[in-house]
């Protein structure tokens, strides 16, 4: 029987699509200098779900959606230095490219504080949501940066696989 497994699905869906979803929102909380208050309320009522200039969004967990972008809000002084640690040759998390510094804030947020979803799971999920926005190069420097803070933050659960 195969019930089970689409449910499952659209459970992935959802997040994948808050993943994406909150990426934006930090995004332009960045760029634009909005309030969380306005920007989770805009993406929850105009966003999420609706179809926007002829593009379909899909449904997303709000929970998890609101989750991620608070969370970065609120440990953003934590994740920095984290980040521009694993960052190569030395380059700050200030100077790279707003889009990629809220992917790169997103999964170290949950790589840091959601212990519920597998670290090679955020690492994936946030390269796919960098592929949405980013060339090659800059999708392979999310990997990079998301694999060291899992191995990092969650190393059990790479010695533990081998």
């Amino acid at each position: 029987m195969k019930a089970p497994a689409p449910r499952e699905d659209r459970k992935a869906n959802r997040r994948g699509a808050a993943r994406l979803a909150a990426v934006q929102a930090l995004y332009q909380m960045d760029i634009a200098g909005t309030q969380v208050n306005d920007i989770l309320t805009e993406f929850e009522s105009h966003w999420i779900g609706r179809e926007v200039d002829g593009s379909q969004y899909l449904p997303a967990e709000a929970a998890f959606f609101r989750s991620v972008v608070q969370g970065v809000l609120e440990d953003q002084r934590r994740l920095d230095p984290l980040i521009d640690k694993a960052l190569q040759g030395g380059w700050p998390l200030k100077r790279v490219e707003a889009l990629m510094r809220a992917v790169l804030r997103a999964g170290a947020f949950e790589l840091s504080s959601r212990g519920d979803v597998p670290a090679r799971v955020v690492v994936a999920e946030y390269v796919d949501v960098a592929h949405a926005f980013l060339d090659r190069d800059e999708t392979g420097m999310v990997n990079a940066v998301l694999d060291q803070l899992a191995r990092q933050l969650r190393a059990g659960e790479f010695h533990a696989a081998g």
